[in-house]
């Protein structure tokens, strides 16, 4: 025992300084253990969001990545979708020389008819009646365009009964026009509804047609359309004479 003055007593053999330092050093100790396992906790728990973070900016690009390739797989090799294309007359541009050059040469028998009577300012029907079979026979044309189009390996138009059996039907109004001789009017009004029939197969039915081949098409169907009508216009304003007069 140890005694002091003040008669207080303290138990011998306890290491009194060193309890002290114990009794002042133990909130110390328990903050420094806090901060060490808080920095080791930081650290571990930082590494995994910053992965977690990366991991998910590298997802999102191959997310996109695969919806881009799978929407591009629904359209079969990944070209572009033309039947979904509006239409532009921007796109014959890009038509190829020679069916543009072929394409619009073929309108000069359709103008040619309907000017020279407009300018004799008289109906010829010989010459109104090669206009209607010129028609007929491009009517014809553009139902076997369709047929050959269907018929080769990997097109997008199958030779099904829908494909093949609306190519066959402007080839028959073609028929049904060069039947209308002695009637101008009702054969004209045939060539243009085989015409019109024709450009809604081009533009809707059968897909895979380039934009320029539809804008030449459209094009091509409205003046051969308004030549037919000038024909009609003409016969029925206009004085009938014969091919004889024109030599007189």
């Amino acid at each position: 025992m140890i005694r002091f003055a003040s008669g207080s007593r303290i138990m011998s053999g306890f290491p009194v300084w060193r309890g002290l330092q114990k009794i002042t050093r133990a909130p110390n100790y328990t903050t420094k253990t806090q901060l060490l396992f808080q920095s080791q906790a930081s650290s571990v728990l930082m590494p995994s969001r910053l992965s977690s973070t990366n991991r998910l900016s590298s997802i999102r690009p191959v997310s996109w990545h695969a919806s881009r390739l799978c929407h591009s797989d629904s359209h079969g090799t990944g070209e572009r979708d033309h039947s979904k294309e509006g239409l532009s007359l921007r796109a014959l541009t890009q038509a190829p020389k020679p069916a543009l050059y072929l394409g619009f040469s073929g309108l000069i028998p359709f103008l040619s008819a309907p000017i020279l009577m407009a300018a004799t300012q008289s109906f010829y029907p010989d010459i109104a009646f090669a206009h209607v079979v010129y028609g007929a026979t491009i009517v014809s044309f553009l139902g076997g365009a369709r047929w050959g189009f269907a018929l080769p390996a990997g097109s997008p138009a199958q030779p099904d009964w829908m494909n093949l059996g609306n190519s066959v039907v402007p080839s028959l109004l073609a028929w049904l026009a060069l039947l209308c001789r002695d009637n101008i009017t009702e054969g004209a009004l045939v060539v243009i509804m085989g015409l019109g029939l024709s450009l809604h197969y081009d533009l809707t039915l059968l897909p895979g047609y380039p934009p320029w081949f539809k804008a030449m098409r459209t094009v091509l169907t409205l003046v051969a359309t308004f030549s037919l009508v000038a024909t009609m216009l003409i016969k029925k304003y206009c004085p009938e004479k014969k091919l004889k007069d024109i030599q007189k």
